[in-house]
């Protein structure tokens, strides 16, 4: 049985790419025409079709939308009972159907010939009554269903859906879509949440923020870190920071066996020190705590007054890391 189960997969996974590879051959001027079309659409596009088509269409859809094109799906069985005012004249429709000749998809036709929807057909029968009408069709190559049987939609339905991301990603491109507008639109993720939370989102602040004076004993300034809990002190003259004292600088002064109770803090501390804006991405952040091999950093404003402070914990808790 092992190696009917090996054989019998290795021989889908052959054929499936057989297709994907065929799909090559019609990334052409059609496919151009149907990517222009999509991008100068005004309104929704809307993307249906019925059974397996309507599964690959729903993530067709799905990932369109999370790209910069708007889009959503309609299925077409409900569309024929009062879903049809889901679409405007603004829209493009996407059918999808592998024979062509899908009743509900069709029902669909008169209505948007009378609204004056154009829409792309993706079916693998050219003749079939769902091309004749469409200003579009791409035509999916399928040399043969994955399926020993010949019925199950398995090769037709993975072109498909590459068929699909092709569509979407070079609209992307098109468009200059950026990370960032990825992850406006995926806000719950965590790609949402390493691009969209500034210093500011997670910083402590107020009272919270350990800052100490130039004249500040070390004692003082050991209490100070101590307290805060982030392993280090900002060190400020008239409000503005000149440096930053931190655990690795009271090992480097243990080591010189400096007088904790007799010294002042400006005289150990590291001048100015690593920073970052309240605005600086959290993600940035993080970048430059792994380049420059520290725990935890001082945020500032334009006048250079501490204002904030956070540690690697912290940008764990909020999903940064």
């Amino acid at each position: 049985m092992t190696q009917l189960f090996t054989a019998s997969a290795l021989r889908v996974i052959d054929t499936e790419l057989e297709g994907v590879q065929e799909l090559k051959h019609i990334i052409d001027a059609t496919f151009t025409e149907a990517c222009e079309l999509l991008m100068k659409c005004s309104g929704k596009v809307v993307v249906s079709g019925m059974g397996k088509s309507g599964h690959i269409g729903n993530k067709i859809a799905a990932t369109l939308a999370s790209t910069g094109t708007p889009s959503f799906f309609m299925h077409p069985g409900e569309a024929n009972h009062g879903d049809l005012g889901m679409l405007s004249p603004n829209d493009v429709v996407i059918a999808i159907s592998n024979s062509g000749e899908t009743g509900e998809l069709l029902g669909l036709l008169p209505v948007l010939k009378r609204l004056h929807i154009p829409y792309i057909a993706i079916t693998q029968n050219p003749q079939s009554t769902l091309a004749q009408h469409a200003q579009i069709v791409l035509c999916i190559p399928v040399p043969a269903e994955a399926c020993s049987l010949g019925l199950a939609p398995t090769t037709s339905t993975t072109v498909t859906l590459v068929l699909g991301d092709a569509l979407a990603i070079a609209l992307l491109d098109a468009k200059g879509f950026t990370s960032e507008d990825f992850a406006l639109s995926h806000p719950g993720g965590s790609l949402g949440r390493k691009l969209l939370l500034t210093c500011a989102d997670i910083m402590r602040t107020g009272a919270d923020v350990p800052i100490v004076t130039e004249c500040t004993s070390l004692t003082d300034a050991l209490f100070v870190i101590s307290e805060k809990g982030l392993g280090l002190t900002g060190v400020v003259n008239d409000g503005c920071i000149v440096g930053i004292f931190t655990d690795g600088d009271l090992r480097r002064v243990l080591d010189q066996k400096i007088d904790i109770h007799n010294s002042e803090v400006r005289t150990v501390m590291t001048p100015n020190g690593i920073t970052v804006t309240p605005d600086t991405l959290a993600v940035d952040a993080l970048n430059i705590m792994q380049q420059k091999a520290i725990s935890a950093m001082l945020v500032v404003n334009d006048q250079h007054q501490v204002v904030g402070a956070f540690n690697m914990h912290m940008l764990l808790s909020a999903g940064v890391v």
